[in-house]
Parts: structure tokens; C-alpha cells; sequence
């Protein structure tokens, strides 16, 4: 009889909500987890520090509030690391004691340890004192994230090169700094060093940044980050960057130098796969760390499962989340159903923007006919409480039926009132739902009942205009 019927491996999101849900089955669960704080990377290093850091850096640059009281409007005129660090310590701690006290709640044994595979269904456990055990489990799900990708070409020193985890330990607040990468998290933090006053230059290879977002939006996320002295340096490769006493110098591949107090690489993420011996358990990671899974999350051998951002995208802790819950349910033999398709996308720059469904290029490309609704924030009355005159909000609706599409959001809030476009989409709801239905006032959900009137407005015009052609067409001719 195995140690345990499920072993799970990373105790952040994905990890997590496997524990916990192959516990609520009755099954005896063990958890390894190789950091003193629980939690992964997502509450240690990556989504809940970065958050809050943003959070503190809204506060305490008034930056939500200069719309109201002036461009120079400051909470605090020094801002400092400790400032920012502060808060940002107080949350990841009582996230980790919460996620600590849910596993032990559901009796969910936490190993502390690295774990290696010996065989499909024997991990060794090494512990921080140098003491190893074997553990053997009935089924075993990998969760162990990804770590941040570094060029083996870059000198990283965490203080004037860093990667996306080292910008949180920065020993202060530099006057300029050079961000290599426009994905997700270079832009966050592009926009966060920004709004505290750094001079940012984003340097990336393609075209233009978050090419999977909706055209509109970017460009006035990219407008915003302008006005905030962002500079872009688009189709540029970082060729090399020298360190020197004073900062630094990038040189990109065209020749141009670019001199910075900090270079910040967020070159994509790399699955923390290579202390656990995959091929001992017959399982090969791809060059970049990940693995290969079934629509269940199982990898090539039936009782290894792996869930979260070492599987690849969406790479998302709210979807890392549902993986592990789901793979759970598969390995424990309970009925569940696959990941729907219909999941939102935040990114929390500055304002944030946040997605659901299709874009305007995705529609265009499968030739659906679409209309499109915007709302501006500066026309609801929340908009103007808040102080954002940037937001808006952007329906994509079916020509044909109504049916709501895709939903685009850029400014305050959007990452919270995006799910209620996800609702409509997940129940097949149409416009009308949006016209007829009453929104609390002053809020800014009410910008989807302006969205949806202005799409409505557009479709009767072209309703009308056709109208009116069939009509002259029908009339008998003059002298008949």
C-alpha cells in the first residue's frame, strides 16, 4: 500500500487547490513544498507581492487622484523601497499563513523538501537538513511553476541587472531603468516604476506589445504609459548590457546605447522542472521546462499529472487554480468537466486592462460580422468620482443574433468588472440583456449599459438604412 494516495508536489495556486480538493475526497494527501513559507511563487515572489506593490505605489504617488487635485498631487514626496516594501511583506505573510492554515485544516500533510522522482510512483524527499526519504503515492501531480528565464549572455547581480523576481528587492528606487521584454510582466512593472517617477525605456523584439490583446486597448494603454515618459523601443534586441559603478549600459543589436541606473529582463519564464529527474519516471520536459499534458492534465504516464504555469499557457493563477482542482477530481476518480474555454485575461498595469472572449482581429479573421459598443469612463458619473478619465469599456457583439462576443476593458477596476461580460458570454446572453438591466448608479459596471446602447444604437441604424433600400425597391416606378 502506497504512503499516500495522492502526492502533490508546489504549494502554490495549482498545488494548493489539488491538495485540498483530493482531501475533500477522503484520499490521503501530502503535500512538498521545498521554501520555508508556503504559497510558490505566486504568493512569495510573483502575483500577490507585484500586486501589492502596485497598490502601494497608487496610493502613495496620488496617482488615481491627480485628475482631481493636479498633476503634482503626492500622498508622499519621497517614496522609498521600505515604503513600498512594507505593505507588500504584511500581505504575502498572512496569504501564506491563510494557504498554510487551508491545507492543515483539510489535513493535508505538508513535507518540507525537494523532491526527485526515483520511479512513476516514488519521489525522494531531501530535506533542509540534509535527510532524505522516499515517499510512494498512488497518483503524484506536479505543481512546481516556473522560475524567471535569464540569458546565459547576462551578467545578473540583483542590484543593477535583475530579473522579474528581483525588482522586489531592489535596494532603492532608480532615476532610470531598462525593462528587456514587453509581455505581461515587463509591462506591469514598466508602468509601476513609471508612476513612481523612474524614467523607463521598454525595449522588445516584436512589433508591439501583448499582441494577443484587443488593438484599441493597447493603444491606449501604450498612450497612457507615454504620457507617464515611457519610452518604447519596439523591433530592438538587447545584444548585450556592460555594468559599471555608476549603472549600466544596454546595447542593442542596431547599435544604439541606452544608459540606466537598472535593467530589468522579463524574457518569459522557464518550468522549474530540472532537480526532478522526469526521465526516472519516464517524462521529458520540452527545452523551455515544460510538460506535455492530456485534456485531463495527465502527462504521458496515467498517474503523473501536472497543472499550472509548468504545463505553458495561459500560465495564469486564476486557470492554475482550476487545473489543479480538476486534475484532483481526475486522479481521485470523481466526475468533473474540462476547462472551459471562456476564461478571462488581467493584466494589472497601469490603469489595468482585463479581456474575455474574442478580439476584434480574431473575429475579423474568421469573417463573423460584428458591431462594436464603447463607454468612456469620463461619461459615467463613477468615472469622474474615481478621477479616471482614461477607462473605457468595449463590446464586441454579433451582427447576426446579438450575442454578446468579447468584452475589453482598460482603466480603474477592470480586472473586477470584466466577469460580468464572462457571465453573459458563459449563458449565451445577448444585448438585450445589457439595455434592459438595471446597474447600480454610481458604479462603473454601469459603462456595460452605455457599451450596449451605443452598439444598439449602430445596429438600428443599419437596420434602418437597410430598411429603407428595401423599400425603395419595392415601390412601383413613377407612371406605372
Amino acid at each position: 500500500m502506497p504512503d499516500y494516495d495522492v502526492l502533490v508536489i508546489g504549494s502554490g495556486p495549482a498545488g494548493q487547490k489539488a491538495a485540498i480538493a483530493a482531501a475533500k475526497f477522503g484520499r490521503r494527501v501530502a503535500l512538498v513544498e521545498r521554501e520555508a513559507r508556503v504559497g510558490g511563487v505566486c504568493v512569495n515572489t510573483g502575483t500577490i507581492p507585484s500586486k501589492t506593490m502596485r497598490e502601494a505605489v497608487l496610493h502613495l504617488t496620488g496617482l488615481r487622484h491627480r485628475d482631481h487635485y493636479g498633476a503634482s498631487y503626492r500622498v508622499k514626496d519621497e517614496i522609498t523601497v521600505h515604503d513600498l516594501g512594507a505593505q507588500t511583506e504584511h500581505v504575502v505573510g498572512r496569504e501564506a499563513d491563510i494557504v498554510r492554515d487551508q491545507l492543515t485544516r483539510n489535513h493535508v500533510r505538508i513535507l518540507r523538501g525537494s523532491a526527485r522522482f526515483v520511479s512513476p510512483d516514488t519521489m525522494e524527499i531531501d530535506s533542509p537538513g540534509g535527510q532524505g526519504m522516499n515517499v510512494t503515492a498512488d497518483k503524484i501531480i506536479l505543481a512546481v511553476g516556473t522560475r524567471p528565464a535569464r540569458p546565459a549572455s547576462v551578467d545578473f547581480d540583483g542590484r543593477t541587472v535583475v530579473d522579474s523576481d528581483g525588482v522586489l528587492y531592489l535596494d532603492a528606487i532608480p532615476a532610470s531603468m531598462v525593462v528587456v521584454g514587453a509581455g505581461v510582466i515587463g509591462v506591469e512593472y514598466a508602468s509601476m516604476f513609471a508612476a513612481l517617477g523612474t524614467q523607463v525605456t521598454v525595449v522588445e523584439q516584436r512589433d508591439r506589445m501583448l499582441e494577443f490583446c484587443d488593438d484599441e486597448i493597447i493603444e491606449a494603454l501604450q498612450y497612457h504609459l507615454r504620457d507617464l515618459r515611457v519610452t518604447f523601443r519596439f523591433g530592438e534586441h538587447v545584444a548585450a548590457v556592460d555594468r559599471y559603478p555608476g549603472g549600466t549600459i544596454a546595447r542593442l543589436a542596431s547599435g544604439k546605447q541606452m544608459a540606466a541606473d537598472t535593467v530589468v529582463y522579463s524574457a518569459g519564464r522557464q518550468g522549474s522542472t530540472e532537480s526532478l529527474d522526469l526521465e526516472r519516471a519516464g517524462i521529458e520536459a520540452d527545452k523551455r521546462g515544460r510538460i506535455e499534458v492530456d485534456d485531463w492534465y495527465r502527462t504521458p504516464v496515467d498517474n503523473i499529472y501536472a497543472v499550472g504555469d509548468v504545463i505553458g499557457f495561459p500560465a495564469l493563477a486564476a486557470t492554475s487554480m482550476e487545473q489543479g482542482r480538476l486534475a484532483a477530481y481526475h486522479a481521485c476518480g470523481e466526475p468533473t468537466r474540462s476547462l472551459g474555454q471562456l476564461q478571462p485575461i488581467g493584466i494589472y498595469t497601469i490603469p489595468e486592462i482585463s479581456y474575455v472572449g474574442r478580439t476584434e482581429a480574431e473575429l475579423t479573421a474568421d469573417q463573423v460580422p460584428y458591431e462594436v459598443g464603447v463607454a468612456r469612463y469620463r461619461e459615467l458619473a463613477r468615472g469622474q468620482i474615481v478621477g479616471d478619465p482614461y477607462g473605457m469599456l468595449k463590446l464586441l457583439v454579433s451582427s447576426e443574433n446579438g450575442t454578446l462576443l468579447g468584452v475589453h476593458v482598460f482603466g480603474t477596476g477592470a480586472t473586477e468588472i470584466v466577469h460580468v461580460g464572462q457571465a453573459v458570454i458563459a449563458l449565451g446572453g445577448t444585448l438585450d440583456y445589457l439595455v434592459d438591466g438595471v446597474f447600480n448608479y454610481p458604479t462603473l459596471t454601469e459603462a456595460y449599459k452605455v457599451a450596449a446602447l451605443n452598439a444598439a444604437n449602430k445596429l438600428r441604424a443599419i437596420a434602418r438604412v437597410a430598411a429603407l433600400g428595401r423599400s425603395e425597391t419595392e415601390a412601383p416606378a413613377i407612371g406605372e
